[in-house]
């Protein structure tokens, strides 16, 4: 092979290496290289220019940055990839030239389609067709890729009349040759490899909520990652502009383990995080240490409870209240008055935010009550009201400004706050759930917080916006000053300069000053699209921290009821539907990839024991390694010797919170564990993982980890 050459194939392969089976594609890939090289120069000219031109003010200023960051992006993901852009390619039955797949959609300086993007309706039969359903190929090709070269790729033919030119047909697709690969630290690129039943799902609508329910190693986090692209390619709905998508995983190594996979998709403006990220008070959260305040927390309706508290600080005046103007005394506010203005509050508002509404209304109310003749913008009012220390005091008592976690402590410090609020609630449960330091936040406090942001806003909300306020009336002062000594200065002023000095023409002289606002917590939402995975473990609250964030309930449920911890008796359909989702779709994935047959014979009874209708997925490989039973002594023993003979690839000790990670070992609870995979896991006395249906879940979840070998030590 000459040093250009995209294929570095192995001597034992020189088979495929012939001119007749590999010519095509090498004339192709230098196509490919040339129009890389083009892009790339264009991209950075064109950013080079973005970059230099004035950025503008509002809507020009805000397509400036969307247009650089989606330049940077596409220029990003060109640097970041070679040749290895591609996926493979595949032929029609009707056509003789392949049509070649790539990452990213690729169309040289003659408008000649080089590359179709992954997700494209186009590629869709690179990755669905099957013998059963060829969908219109007569053969497809994957490339396995090695720093920028393809060192393997096999050949798959659905029309017996391809066989001529794809010599290089495997007893292994590609797919199941890549999963004898090694273990890497973080999760490897497996998007030239996506299966059929894997792409159906991938590529299904984004309305209503889909479940995608699978056991061990079927490919869930596979599909929920691709998924994720695919959507945003494909529907205009879920863009960033209008909310994007939140991808929500089960802890945080296992975010580190999927951190490279959306942004080599050519997504990087995905938020990703755990429910613990959706709070300040999360990363210090502790489980609760009594089961039945857990069960009371996790099932409650927290948003019920919470709007309960938060209507028991809103008290209407029961008196009137006389209020003098500059323009007009003894103004009259009465109760119906009051009434009208605090019914105001459009349903949403965040409490906090909503004092300006009701004020707002107080000016329109006092306004109709001033002389007609009395010319007074509602501005001027609103500012000459603000002033009234008696009227705000009065608002502030009917509508306080509230602190959402002191709302909270509240329910936990006081009973009978707690008992106004959550009636259902016996006087047992209320002890139950007080406690001496009401902020000692727990991981079950998490929705109740959340809630209680999402319904208060910000407290501080209303005085940035009155310093905001104070700043524009020190300008409004400065400028109308400047205005009457420059009129005053003119002897012979007429009409026309003389106006200036009327407030309507002072209030519209002064800049727009933007309302101050806090930084904006971009984990709030709204999301258009929400993708969670490991969801069987989410309880009844915690669904309502994501629903809070997804108005249009556009769901990707990702999860295994045989994984939960905590058990999951009912279906999908009857847990959603309690919850608030009515819309479900249930995909099955039943074709176990990733664990080895050896494994799996002994994970089964684990879990069927507990659970009898466990989803217990199908193996279709074998790693030829027995299971390895043992004494705990021999942990270090089995590290030495397999690290001695694997130079490459991961193991994790699960179970023995005693032994320190070391290179490529790392060492995990079952909880911690779960999404990720290893090439060899080592239980250490997985008896003390528990016993009932929480036991046996970590133990099922622990041995599942294992792509090649398993040790259980007692």
């Amino acid at each position: 092979m000459n040093a250009l050459s995209a294929f570095d194939l192995p001597a034992d392969l020189d088979a495929k290496a012939r001119p007749d089976l590999i010519a095509t594609d090498e004339e192709h890939f230098t196509a490919i290289a040339t129009t890389l090289a083009d892009s790339i120069a264009d991209l950075s000219e064109r950013l080079d220019v973005v970059r230099k031109a004035p950025a503008g003010r509002g809507q020009q200023a805000l397509d400036r940055d969307q247009e650089v960051h989606r330049l940077t992006a596409r220029l990003r993901t060109l640097n970041r990839f070679g040749l290895d852009l591609c996926l493979g390619r595949m032929v029609a039955e009707d056509a003789d030239e392949p049509v070649y797949v790539g990452r990213l959609g690729l169309t040289d300086r003659n408008g000649r389609r080089l590359l179709n993007d992954w997700r494209s309706p186009v590629a869709e039969p690179f990755f669905g067709a099957t013998h059963g359903n060829p969908m219109g190929l007569a053969s497809r090709r994957r490339y396995r890729w090695t720093k920028g070269r393809i060192t393997d790729y096999w050949d798959e033919v659905f029309d017996p009349e391809a066989f001529e030119g794809n010599a290089a047909l495997d007893d292994q697709s590609a797919f199941i040759a890549s999963l004898g690969s090694t273990r890497s630290p973080r999760m490897r690129d497996v998007l030239g490899t996506i299966q059929a039943d894997q792409d159906a799902i991938i590529r299904a609508g984004s309305r209503g909520a889909l479940v995608v329910d699978g056991g061990p190693g079927t490919g869930k986090t596979v599909v929920a990652l691709h998924r994720t692209a695919y959507l945003l390619y494909s529907d205009p709905r879920l863009e960033h502009r209008r909310g994007g998508v939140l991808f929500v995983g089960p802890h945080q190594p296992y975010l580190d383990y999927v951190g490279d996979v959306l942004p080599s998709l050519g997504e990087e403006g995905v938020r990703t995080c755990t429910l613990r990220d959706l709070l300040p008070e999360g990363a210090a959260a502790k489980p609760e240490g009594s089961p039945e305040v857990a069960r009371l927390k996790s099932t409650a309706d927290v948003i019920e409870v919470i709007d309960a508290a938060v209507r028991f600080y809103v008290t209407p005046p029961e008196q009137g209240l006389d209020v003098s103007t500059p323009w007009a005394d003894d103004l009259r506010l009465t109760r119906h008055d009051w009434a009208a203005a605090l019914g105001s509050v459009a349903p949403g508002t965040p409490h906090n935010e909503a004092q300006d509404v009701i004020l707002d209304e107080l000016v329109t109310l006092l306004a109709d009550k001033h002389d007609p003749d009395t010319e007074v913008s509602a501005p001027v009012l609103r500012r000459a009201l603000q002033r009234n220390q008696e009227l705000m005091t009065t608002l502030n008592r009917a509508w306080p400004s509230l602190d959402p976690v002191e709302l909270v402590a509240d329910l936990w410090s006081v009973p009978a706050y707690l008992r106004r609020c959550a009636p259902w609630l016996s006087r047992e449960e209320i002890r139950l759930l007080q406690r001496k330091d009401a902020q000692a936040w727990t991981v079950e406090d998490l929705p109740f917080l959340d809630a209680a942001r999402q319904r208060l806003g910000d407290p501080a909300t209303a005085a940035r916006r009155r310093r905001a306020e104070a700043a524009a009336e020190a300008q409004r002062q400065q400028r109308a000053e400047v205005t009457f000594e420059i009129v005053d200065a003119i002897d012979d002023a007429d009409d026309t300069m003389i106006i200036l000095k009327g407030s309507d023409l002072q209030e519209a002289l002064i800049e727009d000053i933007p309302r101050a606002a806090g930084d904006q917590d971009e984990l709030n939402g709204p999301f258009a699209h929400i993708v969670v995975d490991e969801a069987q473990e989410l309880t009844d609250a915690q669904w309502q921290m994501l629903l809070l964030r997804n108005p249009s309930r556009s769901f990707t449920i990702v999860g295994d009821r045989a994984q939960a911890r905590h058990g999951f008796t009912e279906s999908w359909e009857e847990r959603l539907d309690r919850i608030g989702l009515d819309r479900v779709e249930i995909s099955s994935l039943s074709i176990n990839y990733r664990t080895p047959e050896e494994v799996m014979a002994q994970a089964e009874p684990v879990i069927r024991a507990a659970l009898p209708d466990a989803n217990v997925p199908t193996s279709i490989r074998s790693s030829g390694l027995p299971v390895i039973h043992g004494d705990a002594g021999d942990l270090p023993d089995i590290l030495q010797a397999w690290l001695a003979e694997n130079h490459e690839g991961t193991a994790c000790v699960i179970g023995d919170h005693r032994f320190r990670p070391m290179p490529r070992v790392r060492s995990l609870t079952p909880t911690l564990a779960k999404g990720l995979e290893f090439d060899l896991v080592v239980l250490v006395d997985p008896d003390r993982f528990g016993t009932g249906t929480e036991g046996a879940v970590d133990r099922y979840v622990a041995m599942t980890r294992a792509t090649k070998q398993l040790v259980i030590l007692t």
